[in-house]
């Protein structure tokens, strides 16, 4: 405490059994209990008393030991008490030591304390076992135990607990063990008569032998993945080629080929080593779904060994692996021979006639990998054409085509006639008439005009395919020849098609005629005449309909707007039963009276417009129109102004807009007196009269 002097800080209560220093504070244990000295105020600011005073001091030792500077834990016998040294407030200050001990936590412990040290906030304890025989029933020193335990306020958790077997165990008294620790470096020193056992916390290295001992490869290998930067003695491929290991050892290929993806990654010769231990074992299926693809590839004869085994036994796993993998992996030839081989044994097998189409794609042999599509009837069979522009295989092909998806082949074909003429097509489907109407109705449907030439042949295509859509082609068409359509329509008794034919060809009355005597229809001859608009075909259709009740019925319902009612009604015999005449002239009448209320209506719209022209026209004339240096005569070219302003001058202006000088117009004849614009009159715009004149 001075230099060069001995201080007494503590006497008369016997030995000294444990002394701890910590900055400012010392903590000593004798057979009464512990002190703690604070060496700035020279000081003892504390006295902790021992429990229990029926253990022998010499025998069962106080341990001591300070967490930091102000935490002091105590060890005695059984009991455990961590004290921390606290500042005492300025005003309870009086006569007291400036510090003071607070017991923050206390407990009892199963065994006899030899050691403490602190662990972060959890204590390591070295404690001393007696244990009692359950033969015997005495009771016999056990094995010394190291616990760490979590402190609370008035009881401990134990968190692990490890028996250490050091020599002469049966023979050590509580005193005879003690717990040294480095603070700095983690560890923990057992120390008794004959042994010293040094103890570290277990690192990441260490938990992972554990797992593997325990077989527990998945957590070791995340657990290494976690700590990858932290472990020393182990590596993440080790852990994971054992895991592979391990469950190929236990029958579970299928999860042990899908861990290869991840503990395998990039690294070729492994990934290739691994497969051949597959194939040892008869499961190369199984590792066949999560083989690299990409990055790294592996050699053309891994992909080609298990393209065997699947061929061998499993066609669809065959062809599901051909489409999923790209083509570049394998030797083509190679795999394209062997399915050969097996379509010799089985010709007409659809996989493997669909994957050999596949292999045959990739090998850009587009003319056989279509011809298997077109015997497939397969549904790709169009996208293989327009992707690879097989347009020129397939001309000989038309029929196949159309046979199978007859839309599809006539959209593709109509849209790429640069490639397939319209002239091949026809050509191609000559045996296959109904094929070749299905696309020359197309091809009519997309233009009118394209196909003019067939168009005589489509009539009797539509004839006999078709009828529906006859009518409307003989419509639409310009390039169909009439007689001959009218010939076939005839032969095959196709009385609207006649009709039309009729019609257009002029031969209005011979329609008409079949309208009234084959179809019976008044409603559609009445129709036909409308639109016909001819005055000798009401005559006929009136003619036709006088002893016919009905027609004369529907002549009076609608001829009103055409044709003068009272010429059929003076033909109507005298005592004729019609249904419905009265409603029927009642009809008429309303008729007659909206033509009248029509034509009034448009009487007094056409006044209205025409005053109203007139006034704009009057206002329009009435305005002045510009004359300057600028403005030319029509007839000599000069200016129309003169160039000295005291010179007299006449300028006649149109409402044209067109000038001349008085002298340079022809003068008015006795027979027209009114001039005219003569550039207007020359070019037929209607003459324009003279609006202004200026003189001067």
């Amino acid at each position: 405490m001075s230099r060069w002097k001995s201080c007494v800080l503590h006497e008369g209560e016997g030995n000294i059994r444990s002394v701890k220093w910590r900055g400012h504070l010392i903590a000593w244990a004798n057979n009464m209990g512990v002190k703690i000295f604070d060496v700035t105020s020279k000081q003892r600011i504390t006295n902790v008393p021992r429990d229990d005073i029926s253990l022998r001091p010499d025998m069962y030792p106080c341990s001591l030991c300070w967490k930091d500077s102000v935490t002091l834990i105590i060890g005695w016998g059984t009991s455990v008490k961590i004290c921390s040294v606290k500042e005492r407030h300025a005003s309870e200050m009086r006569d007291l030591p400036s510090r003071y001990v607070e017991i923050v936590s206390q407990f009892e412990t199963e065994f006899y304390i030899s050691g403490l040290a602190p662990l972060c906030d959890q204590l390591v304890v070295l404690s001393y076992v007696k244990e009692v025989s359950e033969k015997t029933e005495r009771e016999y020193r056990a094995r010394p135990r190291l616990d760490i335990i979590q402190p609370l306020p008035e009881t401990c958790e134990e968190i692990s607990s490890d028996a250490l077997t050091v020599r002469g165990f049966q023979e050590n008294e509580c005193r005879d063990y003690h717990l040294e620790y480095s603070e700095g470096e983690s560890l923990f020193y057992i120390v008794s008569p004959r042994d010293i056992v040094i103890a570290k916390e277990r690192d990441q290295d260490d938990h992972i032998d554990w797992l593997l001992e325990k077989k527990k490869y998945e957590e070791a290998l995340m657990a290494a993945e976690i700590s990858q930067k932290n472990i020393k003695r182990h590596k993440i491929l080790d852990i994971g080629l054992a895991y592979i290991n391990h469950l190929v050892e236990k029958g579970e290929y299928d999860i042990a080929a899908r861990k290869c993806q991840k503990i395998l990654g990039k690294n070729a010769a492994l990934w290739e080593y691994e497969v051949y231990k597959f194939k040892e074992i008869g499961q190369l299926k199984a590792i066949s779904p999560y083989l690299p693809r990409g990055d790294p590839v592996l050699k053309p004869l891994i992909y080609e060994m298990i393209l065997h085994e699947f061929l061998e036994s499993d066609y669809e796993g065959f062809a599901t692996l051909i489409r999923e993998w790209p083509g570049d992996l394998y030797n083509n030839s190679v795999i394209v021979q062997a399915v050969r081989d097996h379509l010799k044994k089985d010709s007409q097998n659809r996989t493997l006639l669909k994957t050999l189409a596949e292999l045959y794609t990739y090998d850009k042999n587009y003319g056989n990998a279509l011809e298997i599509y077109l015997t497939l009837r397969h549904k790709d069979v169009f996208q293989l054409i327009h992707k690879h522009n097989l347009f020129s295989s397939i001309k000989d092909k038309i029929v196949l085509l159309m046979d199978f998806d007859s839309e599809k082949a006539v959209d593709m074909l109509l849209d790429n006639e640069d490639k397939i003429s319209i002239k091949k097509v026809v050509e191609e489907l000559e045996d296959r008439p109904e094929l070749q109407h299905v696309y020359l109705h197309k091809l009519f449907k997309r233009d009118h005009h394209k196909g003019q030439r067939y168009h005589e042949k489509q009539i009797s295509l539509y004839a006999e395919y078709d009828r529906p859509n006859l009518l409307p082609f003989l419509r639409d068409s310009t390039h169909c020849p009439l007689e001959k359509a009218l010939e076939i329509c005839q032969q095959r008794n196709f009385v609207e098609e006649t009709i039309y034919l009729l019609s257009r060809m002029g031969n209005s009355r011979s329609a008409l005629k079949m309208i009234t005597e084959e179809l019976h229809d008044v409603d559609k001859a009445i129709e036909f005449a409308k639109e016909q608009d001819d005055g000798e075909l009401w005559e006929d259709l009136i003619l036709y309909s006088i002893d016919k009740p009905p027609f004369i019925t529907g002549l009076l319902n609608n001829i009103g707007t055409h044709v003068d009612p009272i010429l059929l009604i003076h033909r109507i015999k005298e005592g004729m039963e019609i249904p419905n005449l009265r409603d029927s002239l009642v009809k008429i009448l309303q008729d007659y009276n909206l033509q009248i209320l029509l034509r009034e209506g448009c009487k007094k719209i056409l006044v209205a417009d025409s005053l109203s022209l007139l006034k704009r026209m009057h206002r329009t004339q009435m305005k002045g129109i510009l004359v300057d240096e600028e403005n030319i005569c029509e007839s000599c070219l000069s200016p129309i102004l003169p160039s000295d302003a005291a010179k007299s001058f006449s300028v006649v202006a149109f409402h044209c807009r067109h000038m001349f000088h008085k002298e340079c117009l022809p003068v008015p004849s006795m027979n027209s007196p009114a001039q005219f614009c003569n550039i207007c009159s020359a070019k037929h715009r209607g003459p324009g009269s003279a609006i202004l004149e200026l003189k001067k």
